[in-house]
């Protein structure tokens, strides 16, 4: 959903989100101030359902020139670590985005637990002492109500005691739970008597073993974003339920506070809008776990994962990823977007910043018979057409070289206008060369090919505007390296696999990557670094993986020149 408004005569494109929030400016809420936060938990990598919520709050703030706060809901140990936090830290780096403040949830261990004793004193919490399949059990189903927990009415004084109790290091987890006292009869069933503080025996990796029993996210969320002082507190669609019990226990909070009969009530605004959920994808932190641990992937930055430190490795650039998110908006109906609006996005990007080099990824020798023994010429290869300050550099052109053995058929129909014996192609940024023939093995088998070529075609020289069909790329044979080269395809072999309802296991593509390992790059693209955009001219984008060395180049492949994933689907289903 998107709001149409003028500024500086020009027609502007808001969402819904926005809208709300120049409402609320409009209104002087919050004496004009902005300030959003984007919370994620430290349990796992950021992947690019996450990069939308990034680009939404931090996108906010810096619109409309207010903070966007970066907290850590760091309330369950068990999951959680260093490692996850420092990864989310670069990820928002690498995204563009810069934080006002970093907090954690553990930041209000303190207040959160005096708040909770609070709660018992006044009669809205006690411990339950049930197990958890008991209390779903009398919480009853969304059309019919619970029934009160036999805890329900416990002393306020024995609930203060086991509250403690709960907090040392010989509380037995899952013997206990502190449960806010709310209505067990509710619609909602969030309000059905919550669940506040579990016993966690794990120690956090910021407190170490100070506590032994962990806030809820509902009971530390909404607390967390009072405390702070955020103003929109901007959300996925499934917190749409969780508003109500958002809102009633900052009540609680207020009413401890003295200030529950305030006229302003300046707290945080919920916002909720749709996930982003991709075609041949997962997003659920737990299937992306279980990718990891079973070593069905090489890891979270695999770049076949949807992480953003997977796309970061395999090419994807930070403006595509952002591009793309604003492309497909902000509603409030969940929707599956097609992959493949990713990948032009990517494409479109990449076209515009990636150097051009030259690679053979399936080789064969191409003799130019003709050409002097010994002679080396410099040609100048073009780094970006679409930039010309990106400059350029020089490729070696040799009597012996490589070209992708597809380029060649010595019977070729009458459209095919590549190399085939007697017709002529041109070599880019070289010479038009004439087919000769060709050698084979003894089973048939291409080995090597030659040709002939017109010294006066060299491209920029007068006899170079002499046109042919066929333009194909090469590389020297005397100065190129061995190359290994990674093509990826589809992590999953359906369209949607977290709607399937087979053991997602079944849909994994098992031909989902493609190891080249017989390669030949220029020696320019070998010294190319992780990071550096680059286009293997005629095949797609690629990019160096961490892992390369200019003497042993890996390249990962970003995404092709031309989208053939469609097609091969559509003649798949024929």
């Amino acid at each position: 959903m998107a709001i149409k408004e003028k500024e500086n005569n020009e027609e502007k494109s808001i969402s819904f989100v926005e809208q709300f929030v120049e409402e609320d400016l409009a209104a002087g809420k919050n004496g004009g101030r902005i300030q959003t936060r984007f919370p994620p938990e430290p349990n796992g990598y950021l992947h690019i359902g996450h990069a939308k919520a990034i680009c939404m709050n931090f996108g906010i703030a810096e619109r409309y020139h207010g903070i966007c706060n970066l907290r850590f809901d760091d309330t369950n140990p068990s999951k959680e670590s260093n490692e996850y936090v420092e990864n989310i830290l670069n990820d928002i780096k690498w995204l563009g985005f810069k934080w006002g403040n970093i907090f954690y949830a553990s930041d209000y261990f303190d207040k959160l637990w005096d708040f909770a004793i609070w709660m018992i004193k006044n009669g809205h919490a006690y411990i339950d002492e049930q197990t958890a399949e008991q209390i779903a059990e009398q919480k009853g189903t969304p059309t019919t109500p619970g029934s009160p927990s036999p805890f329900r009415e416990r002393p306020i004084e024995e609930s203060l005691h086991l509250f403690n109790q709960m907090n040392t290091p010989e509380a037995v987890e899952g013997s206990m739970v502190l449960r806010a006292k709310l209505d067990m009869s509710s619609d909602n069933m969030h309000f059905r008597d919550p669940i506040m503080y579990r016993i966690i025996q794990t120690p956090h990796h910021r407190t170490g073993t100070k506590w032994h029993c962990y806030p809820m996210y509902d009971f530390a969320h909404g607390q967390s974003d009072y405390f702070e002082g955020v103003t929109h507190s901007i959300c996925t669609l499934e917190f749409v339920p969780h508003r109500p019990l958002y809102d009633k226990y900052i009540d609680f909070l207020k009413e401890k506070n003295g200030t529950a009969n305030k006229l302003h009530d300046n707290r945080p605004r919920q916002i909720e809008f749709n996930r982003l959920n991709l075609t041949y994808s997962v997003m659920s932190k737990r299937k992306l776990h279980t990718l990891v641990d079973e070593g069905l992937v090489y890891g979270w930055d695999d770049p076949r994962m949807p992480t953003l430190c997977g796309m970061r490795r395999r090419g994807y650039s930070p403006e595509s990823i952002r591009n793309f998110i604003h492309s497909i908006g902000y509603t409030k109906f969940e929707a599956l977007n097609d992959i493949a609006l990713l990948e032009a996005a990517v494409r479109d990007d990449l076209n515009k910043k990636a150097t051009r080099v030259s690679a053979v990824l399936d080789p064969v020798k191409l003799i130019i018979t003709n050409y002097p023994e010994g002679k080396e010429e410099e040609m100048t290869a073009i780094n970006n057409p679409e930039d010309e300050a990106a400059g350029s550099h020089s490729i070696i052109f040799t009597k012996n070289l490589w070209i992708e053995r597809s380029d060649f058929m010595e019977d070729a129909p009458k459209k095919f206008f590549r190399m085939t014996p007697g017709k002529e192609v041109r070599l880019k940024n070289a010479y038009i060369i004439k087919c000769t023939g060709c050698t084979k093995d003894s089973n048939g088998n291409l080995n090597e090919i030659q040709a002939e070529y017109d010294p006066e075609s060299r491209s920029g020289m007068p006899g170079a505007d002499r046109r042919v069909k066929g333009t194909l790329h090469w590389v020297s044979a005397d100065h190129c390296v061995k190359a290994n080269v990674r093509e990826y395809d589809r992590l999953f072999s359906v369209e949607n696999p977290s709607a399937d309802e087979r053991d997602f296991h079944e849909l994994l593509n098992k031909d989902s990557l493609h190891i080249h390992d017989n390669c030949y790059v220029e020696e320019y693209a070998a010294e190319r670094k992780a990071g550096e955009y680059l286009q293997f001219q005629r095949i797609g984008y690629f990019m160096a993986d961490p892992d390369s060395t200019s003497a042993h180049p890996v390249f990962n492949k970003t995404v092709g020149l031309k989208d053939t994933w469609a097609k091969q689907n559509k003649n798949n289903r024929k």
